[in-house]
């Protein structure tokens, strides 16, 4: 069976990741791409001024969140430590901007694969990965950009059962130095990685990874994407 067709049949079984239904809440698209000129020099390179603006926008729409980025071809990894010299630009996991500490809940039950604090300008900071077990058919999801906290009293192999609250969006710069938001992939095939996977691709090699790394809508479900 195809992954989405898997997901799509258990699509009910699902906890909302944000602790209730996405929809029934406003949120809106976040655009990382060249075509949203807010996004200039200026703003991209002060992790300060990227996050009042973010912070605008979700007051100026009314909104909780934004999201958006899947398989975007972003601008905003160029000012970014963690990319320099990198032909890596398009987006593999969806980003959920929200305020910080905001809970974050396992969707289906799960055991903790591995988990690490990715330091560096630019990089995950602390990131969790789960394992998932769906009629026999393996797969991982990542969550990106935690607070330090979320590392606290977990284990490999830990199982989480779906609806627990598990960690919570990390402010900067314990974050990687962004905005607070969560980066959240979908992983179908984890190779020999824990506690990181890479979560932006180059266009050369966007097949492979577009295919290993399935649209994370599928869970979060956002009429919105």
């Amino acid at each position: 069976m195809e992954f989405q067709q898997l997901i799509t049949k258990h699509k009910s079984e699902f906890f909302p990741l944000l602790g209730f239904d996405i929809n029934t809440r406003k949120h809106i698209v976040f655009n990382g791409s060249k075509s949203n000129k807010d996004l200039d020099n200026a703003t991209l390179s002060d992790v300060e001024k990227f996050t009042n603006y973010s912070s605008k926008i979700l007051k100026y729409n009314n909104a909780f969140a934004s999201i958006g980025g899947y398989l975007e071809k972003r601008v905003i990894y160029k000012n970014t430590k963690h990319f320099e010299n990198s032909d890596r630009n398009i987006h593999l996991g969806l980003d959920i901007f929200m305020v910080a500490e905001t809970p974050i809940f396992v969707p289906i039950d799960a055991e903790i694969h591995s988990f690490s604090n990715n330091v560096g300008n630019g990089n995950y900071g602390p990131t969790i990965i789960l394992k998932h077990n769906i009629e026999e058919n393996i797969f991982y999801t990542l969550y990106g950009h935690l607070s330090l906290q979320s590392l606290e009293n977990k284990k490999i192999g830990q199982f989480l059962p779906k609806g627990t609250e598990f960690c919570a969006i990390g402010n900067y710069p314990e974050n990687g130095n962004w905005p607070p938001h969560l980066h959240f992939q979908i992983i179908i095939d984890i190779q020999d990685n824990y506690g990181d996977y890479i979560g932006v691709c180059a266009a050369k090699d966007l097949k492979f990874y577009s295919k290993n790394c399935p649209n994370p809508n599928l869970i979060l479900q956002s009429k919105l994407l």
